[in-house]
This record gives structure tokens, sequence and C-alpha cells, in this order.
């Protein structure tokens, strides 16, 4: 299950849309969706889970509480949506493009991808480029 949540002024276009395409993703990864908590908000709320949970004080766009099972995915994601608009500033993208390459950037985590490295990063991107690319047949 796929369970979208607001904590600010936002709310997604088609959700219904956007979760096939999130089951199909995992699917695709060879992962099995148990429950996935997407929460919209803004910079401070981010921020304050950001300190309280992971000791950064720093602003970001996502953070994930992974609670998968091996390849059963479960877990919170949530989003910035302020971060995101200013990401998508900087990088020359509409704030849909960009915030649905957040939401898939968690799903991709979860499947056991990482982006510390260079080498990670790059498949990360890629992998990303994919599935922004599926979205289309949705």
């Amino acid at each position: 299950m796929i369970n979208f949540n607001y904590e600010t002024a936002f709310s997604l276009d088609e959700e219904g849309r956007i979760s096939k395409w999130i089951v199909e993703t995992i699917t695709s990864e060879g992962c099995k969706l148990e429950e996935i908590n997407y929460v919209f908000c803004d910079d401070e709320y981010l921020h304050k889970l950001n300190v309280e949970y992971l000791n950064h004080d720093t602003l970001t766009d996502i953070i994930s509480f992974d609670y998968s099972v091996g390849k059963l995915l479960q877990g919170d994601i949530f989003i910035s949506v302020e971060r995101v608009k200013e990401n998508a500033k900087e990088y020359g993208v509409s704030f849909d493009e960009e915030i649905n390459r957040v939401i898939i950037h968690g799903i991709l985590h979860y499947c056991g991808y990482k982006d510390k490295s260079e080498g990670e990063a790059k498949l990360m991107r890629n992998k990303e480029n994919f599935y922004l690319g599926q979205l289309s047949t949705y």
C-alpha cells in the first residue's frame, strides 16, 4: 500500500497514477511492496527530523526511514516541497519532474541502491531517469 500524506499546502495530482508507477518500479526491481508512507512537508518540518533523528543540521529534499525486511519494502519517506521547488529551479527542470525524481529516488534506496560514491550516484541517476521515462506509460 502506498499512502500520501500532506503536512503543507501541497497535494499530488494523479495519486493513483503515481502509486501504480511506484508499485511497478518496485516489482521491476524484484521487490514486493508492504507499505510506504510519503509525507510531503516544508523545509522546517524536514529540518527538524534531520536534526532530531539523523543529527544533521542541514536542509535536504528527502529523508527516508527504511523498515524493509529483505525484498519486502516498507518505510516512511519525507519530502520537502520547498526544497524540491528550489532544486527544480537550480537544475533547470520542471517542479513535476523534480518531485517525481525525488519520489522514485526514495524507492530506489529501499530497493538497495546507494548514492554515496560517484559510481553509485551515476547508477542511481540512470535508474531514476529510466523510471521517470516509464511514468508517461501510466
